[in-house]
C-alpha cells in the first residue's frame, strides 16, 4: 500500500513538473513570435500571464531543494522537446529521445533514490 501511495506521489509531482514547464515555455514562446515579427506585442499580454503562473506553479513543489529543481529539469527537457516537435514541427532525432530517456531515468533515480538511502 505503501508503495502505491509513493508511486501516486510521484505521479503527481511529475505531472506538476510538466504543467510548470509548458507555462514556462509558454511565456517565453510567446515573446519570441513578437521579437521575430512573428505576432503582435498583445502577445505579451498572455506571455506575462503564463510567466504569473508559472511562478504560482513552484510554489506548489513539495519543497525548495536541489534535488527537487534537478527533477523539474529533466521534466523540462522532456517537455521542451515535445514543444519542439508539436508547435515547432520539428521531427526529433533518436538523440534527442535518448537523451531524454537519460534524463527521465536520472530524475527518477533522483525522486527515488534517496528512500533506498
Amino acid at each position: 500500500m505503501q508503495t502505491t501511495i509513493e508511486w501516486a506521489q510521484l505521479a503527481r509531482a511529475f505531472g506538476l513538473f510538466a504543467v510548470t514547464a509548458v507555462a514556462e515555455l509558454l511565456g517565453c514562446y510567446l515573446p519570441m513570435l513578437w521579437l521575430s515579427n512573428k505576432g503582435s506585442a498583445w502577445l505579451l499580454l498572455p506571455a506575462a500571464l503564463s510567466l504569473l503562473v508559472f511562478v504560482w506553479l513552484l510554489t506548489l513543489h513539495p519543497a525548495a531543494s536541489g534535488r527537487v529543481y534537478a527533477t523539474y529539469g529533466a521534466i523540462y527537457i522532456a517537455t521542451a522537446l515535445g514543444w519542439l516537435w508539436l508547435v515547432d514541427g520539428v521531427t526529433l532525432a533518436w538523440t534527442d529521445m535518448a537523451g531524454v530517456g537519460l534524463a527521465l531515468a536520472g530524475a527518477a533515480v533522483i525522486a527515488l533514490g534517496h528512500k533506498a538511502a
